[in-house]
């Protein structure tokens, strides 16, 4: 499949960034690592006039240590750089143990933190080329008005399918984003809407450039469990990543997060209340899990049926917190 014709926008600078996506607001997209974008423009989803290449721009590159333990990252640094990250690795492991499971190492060369932030959702209905989804009718997220994952219904459930999100929101953290009033730092928690056509609240004009970790997120122990179909290369059909401190034996504290199997990234609610202060055993981990599968609300976005990727959750989870509690 060939892509659409565009200009091509080079700025060195996140000001002049900014300005570039205000003048062409509504007819343009970023461009970060393109891993997600370019096979997207191919299937003709998107067809820009302009596309603003973020790559020349080198402050929002790298990973900078704190005063205090927190540590900030730039949008643009990639995967591969967060997996390989000694500082990442030892004090936010769940960060890289995510990272390290994205697609191939050829892509995770190309894909940036930013861009698995700002992931578009995706579902069996929207992911197609234009003959395809112009033979089903097109569908809520793209050129129509029916979600054939929930005909009837007026929400988009195309589901998100970024790896690093929920480790990062087992890390508190946040991100910077940038527009032409200046910045505006948010947890990332609040960056998600819940809904697969608006799934995120950036405005068209505003790019997000910066990550930050907090320094009372450091040393926990991080695991993060994926389900793909082809174990190399695919995009996640339920992950669960967990972040955990422990004290003589008990869990000091502990958050548990998924994704894939809803229109946002999740925190599971309650998962830390059932943990801390306890010894972790099979029992506990397999109600930790039982909680984190009525909390997932997968429907038909993948070829993999939902009952199977709930399941799943359940089994990660259990498996996550037990492995998390190992050391």
């Amino acid at each position: 499949m060939s892509l659409p014709q565009f200009r091509l926008l080079r700025p060195r600078a996140v000001e002049e960034a900014v300005a570039g996506l205000a003048k062409h607001v509504g007819n343009i997209r970023l461009l970060a690592g393109g891993t997600d974008l370019i096979p997207s423009m191919q299937q003709k989803l998107f067809e820009p006039e302009y596309v603003l290449d973020l790559r020349g721009i080198a402050e929002m590159r790298g990973v900078r240590p704190q005063a205090g333990g927190a540590v900030e990252i730039g949008a643009l640094t990639t995967l591969s750089a967060i997996e390989k990250s000694a500082y990442l690795r030892q004090h936010f492991p769940a960060l890289t143990e995510a990272a390290a499971t994205v697609a191939s190492p050829v892509l995770r060369n190309m894909g940036t933190i930013g861009g698995n932030i700002c992931l578009d959702t995706r579902c069996l209905w929207y992911n197609q080329s234009l003959t395809w989804r112009k033979g089903c009718g097109f569908c809520i997220k793209k050129d129509g008005n029916l979600c054939h994952v929930a005909p009837g219904g007026t929400k988009c459930w195309a589901a998100f399918s970024g790896d690093t999100p929920p480790a990062l929101l087992c890390l508190n953290a946040e991100i910077e984003i940038a527009g032409p009033s200046g910045a505006r730092r948010i947890p990332l928690q609040e960056f998600y809407t819940g809904d697969g056509e608006n799934y995120r609240k950036l405005l068209p004009n505003e790019l997000v450039t910066r990550v930050f970790l907090p320094s009372d997120s450091a040393d926990y122990r991080g695991i993060y469990r994926k389900l793909r179909v082809r174990g190399s290369i695919d995009y996640p059909l339920a992950g669960v990543a967990v972040a955990m401190k422990r004290s003589n034996g008990h869990v000091a504290d502990a958050r548990i997060a998924m994704t894939a199997v809803n229109p946002a990234p999740v925190l599971v609610q309650r998962a830390g209340e059932m943990l801390i202060g306890k010894v972790i055993d099979e029992t506990l981990a397999e109600a930790v899990g039982d909680l984190a599968a009525r909390t997932a609300k997968p429907l038909t976005t993948s070829a993999l049926t939902p009952e199977y990727r709930r399941e799943m959750i359940r089994v990660f989870t259990k498996r996550a917190v037990l492995a998390a509690a190992s050391n």
